[in-house]
């Protein structure tokens, strides 16, 4: 505690130390300092001012903050101003060292400084292109640096619709954080078209401002393949039976993967190839998927022969190399 003459101001605590002895101060119901307004609300770099006024002769008054502090020993109200608050922790709590007890007295004002985001941005997780019917996928929508985040609710949009919320109330940091939230989709024909969007609003209360102010990413368009089935057959006769393996630039389910023939409606246009093998031979059949118009279930398959051969391996069993 710092040292001084007649009051001395401490972490929330203001003793006197005239003949009278030493005081511990009270806050609430019964103290006689009155601020106005009791919540205040103020953007990032805004100004503020708040007074402390009170209900009986009081020998000090004054505001202990980090900025902004002031003190009179002559008037029943004293003012906390600054002129652009950018300070995350600041706590401005008024004082009062009266003549009669309760000697010691104290109010700390109730203050939110809030800054709306600088970025909302929505995308899939690990997905790029068009999305296909009846697959699960995620969207994510990232908020950057807003503030106080238990303030915030992050509201999914399908068109017009609202179709989730998600707050953050048991978060307790005051300064600008990054969250985020996924939403999980199936889609369907009817989101072919569809926009999604994420909307970050601040609801900072009735003394914030109204509307409370938002932040909305820009749309995520829907581009749906409608989920055509499509039958790619690599088939081949040989001794020792083949194995078969699939390599694509996109993913394929671990059950196909070692599939002769893949059947599914969840194919995307592109190259697929299929390799058959056994201890002697080895070869290559390839598939492309064209779509025959944008976000339509219509596909061509075409499919190329590509033969590799390789020196018979020496075994001691008989074996034939016979591929179709």
């Amino acid at each position: 505690m710092r040292q001084c003459s007649n009051v001395c101001v401490g972490a929330g605590l203001f003793v006197s130390t005239d003949a009278d002895g030493v005081y511990v101060s009270v806050s609430g119901e019964g103290c006689s300092l009155i601020l106005k307004p009791s919540r205040v609300v103020v953007g990032f770099g805004e100004p503020v001012s708040v007074s402390c006024e009170a209900t009986r002769p009081v020998r000090v008054l004054g505001w202990e903050s980090a900025i902004g502090a002031a003190h009179t020993q002559q008037d029943q109200a004293v003012q906390w101003k600054v002129d652009s608050l950018i300070d995350w922790i600041e706590e401005p709590i008024c004082y009062g060292v009266f003549f009669t007890a309760p000697r010691q007295c104290e109010e700390k004002l109730n203050l939110v400084l809030y800054k709306t985001p600088d970025s909302v941005t929505i995308a899939p997780v690990n997905h790029t292109g068009p999305m296909v019917e009846g697959k699960e996928y995620q969207l994510l929508c990232e908020v950057q640096n807003i503030a106080p985040v238990q303030y915030l609710t992050l509201r999914w949009f399908r068109g017009q619709t609202e179709v989730y919320k998600h707050s953050f109330s048991d978060l307790t940091p005051s300064s600008p954080v990054q969250v985020s939230s996924i939403l999980m989709i199936t889609p369907t024909k009817a989101d072919s078209g569809v926009q999604y969007r994420c909307v970050a609003e601040l609801d900072l209360g009735p003394e914030g401002p109204q509307p409370p102010p938002s932040v909305t990413s820009e749309p995520l368009n829907a581009s749906i393949y409608l989920g055509a089935e499509i039958i790619l057959n690599c088939t081949a006769t040989g001794n020792p039976t083949p194995v078969y393996s699939w390599q694509s630039s996109h993913p394929i389910q671990d059950r196909m993967e070692d599939e002769a023939v893949l059947t599914s409606s969840s194919l995307l246009p592109g190259t697929y190839t299929c390799t058959a093998s056994n201890k002697l031979d080895k070869r290559s059949k390839q598939f492309i998927i064209k779509a025959k118009s944008t976000g339509r279930a219509d596909f061509e398959v075409y499919s190329l022969q590509l033969q590799v051969y390789h020196h018979a391996l020496c075994t001691n069993e008989p074996a034939t190399s016979v591929f179709t």
